[in-house]
């Protein structure tokens, strides 16, 4: 396998596809889903997308859940791939599973190609892409596990090498998402600090609202 040192910046975007996780219904903010969320003029999906565009992904794959037709119809997304997950309610591991399987697809426009995925949540909006693309520039092949680290805390987002898709999909259940698979694997992650240039905080309560712009 190529190293990534040997490979150009447009190659790397290639193989590297964004996999934003969009599907929550933002139960504990009244039942308003997270991606239909405003920050600086744009919905929190779309202000995403952006952010792993910037980043360097050439390919992004949105997991719709919640509301999926509203955010359809009022996001942006006609250059991402939109993969509705209709199990959203089992939790961010359903997300992760239905996003995976969407990169590994054998489709038109699902057959991508992609050897790794930077997974980012879409309430995070501190986190921009100055912090993805320093993950995404860690991507040596399809073994690489990379996580952003915030004061050497692992946190978001994370590169995931497609060998090893299949173990987190069998291991993805309720809201854990990777977290068990990269627990039993954490002496082959590669923690890249992020806390210079993010904050790694979540919108998952009213009080939280107040970081959105």
């Amino acid at each position: 396998m190529t190293d990534n040192e040997d490979l150009t910046e447009d190659q790397v975007g290639d193989r590297v596809a964004g996999l934003l996780l969009a599907a929550g219904g933002g139960r504990r903010l009244g039942g308003r889903p997270k991606a239909l969320l405003e920050h600086r003029g744009h919905l929190l999906v779309e202000h995403a997308v952006g952010a792993l565009r910037a980043a360097g992904c050439a390919r992004v794959h949105v997991v719709l859940g919640a509301r999926a037709e509203d955010v359809h119809a009022r996001a942006a997304l006609d250059d991402c791939v939109v993969v509705d997950n209709p199990d959203w309610e089992q939790g961010m591991g359903s997300s992760l599973r239905a996003g995976l399987h969407s990169l590994t697809g054998t489709g038109t426009e699902t057959g991508t190609g992609a050897r790794a995925a930077l997974v980012c949540l879409v309430d995070q909006p501190g986190i921009g892409a100055e912090a993805m693309a320093r993950v995404r520039a860690a991507y040596r092949d399809e073994t690489s596990l990379v996580s952003a680290a915030y004061a050497g805390v692992r946190g978001h987002p994370v590169l995931l090498g497609a060998a090893h898709w299949a173990g987190i999909a069998a291991t993805a259940t309720g809201d854990r998402g990777a977290r068990a698979y990269l627990r039993e694997h954490e002496a082959e992650i590669a923690l890249v600090e992020c806390g210079d240039v993010a904050r790694p905080y979540d919108i998952d309560t009213e009080a939280d609202l107040v970081h959105l712009e």
